[in-house]
């Protein structure tokens, strides 16, 4: 049987009912006009939202006892997967932030804009000092695609694509399983992946990302 995963040895922690059934409500409530049949939506610009995120909310709180009194939200996702949209996702490392506008900068690149956003690899280094924090608002069960991760793979840098496959073969892989209202812990950079349901049913995600850092030459987060 395998034993409860910790952030700093694995990459990752489970927090059993983070959110109770008010502050779901709460947060559904706040994602109520997000267009549901997308496999992933961008957000921002929300205030419900923020608030939800807070160094002082539910969610924020489990960040800033990672990061410190300066941690904040700076990427917010929602997932989801249905019976109409039963998607996968290769194995990868997440290796770009959001900010609110273009400003060429010395160790930044490979911009790109993704529904509007300005995206860009910043030295992976602050990656490296990121935490994401993925809220379930369904059941994420062994047949409704919980995430998969390599345990320890947010050890060992900016991995090559060439070298992600051999990397999850001798790390393993681990599936994280999660009750409506839990929570995942994850170190940004960990590998992980998606699979396609084996038994579709609505499977809502808020990924969220927090840093601590100042962004350098007046690039901002978004």
């Amino acid at each position: 049987m395998f034993s409860a995963m910790q952030l700093a040895r694995d990459g990752a922690e489970h927090h059993l009912a983070a959110l109770g059934l008010a502050e779901l409500a709460t947060l559904e409530s706040a994602l109520c006009e997000v267009p549901g049949n997308r496999p992933g939506t961008r957000l921002h610009a929300s205030p419900a939202l923020s608030a939800l995120l807070g160094q002082h909310a539910a969610i924020g709180l489990l960040a800033s006892r990672q990061l410190g009194p300066q941690s904040r939200p700076v990427r917010a996702l929602l997932f989801n997967k249905t019976v109409g949209q039963n998607w996968s996702l290769a194995w990868h490392q997440d290796r770009t932030i959001a900010v609110r506008r273009r400003i060429d900068t010395p160790g930044f690149a490979n911009w790109t804009v993704k529904s509007g956003i300005h995206h860009v690899e910043p030295p992976f280094a602050l990656l490296e000092r990121m935490v994401t924090i993925r809220i379930h608002l369904d059941e994420a069960g062994a047949d409704n695609a919980p995430l998969l991760i390599a345990p320890g793979s947010h050890r060992l840098g900016r991995i090559p694509e060439h070298a992600i496959a051999e990397a999850v073969r001798r790390l393993g892989t681990r599936a994280c399983l999660a009750r409506r209202g839990d929570a995942w812990l994850y170190a940004t950079p960990i590998l992980h992946a998606s699979e396609p349901a084996r038994t579709p049913a609505s499977r809502r995600v808020l990924h969220v990302d927090f840093s601590a850092d100042p962004l350098p030459n007046g690039l901002e987060w978004l």
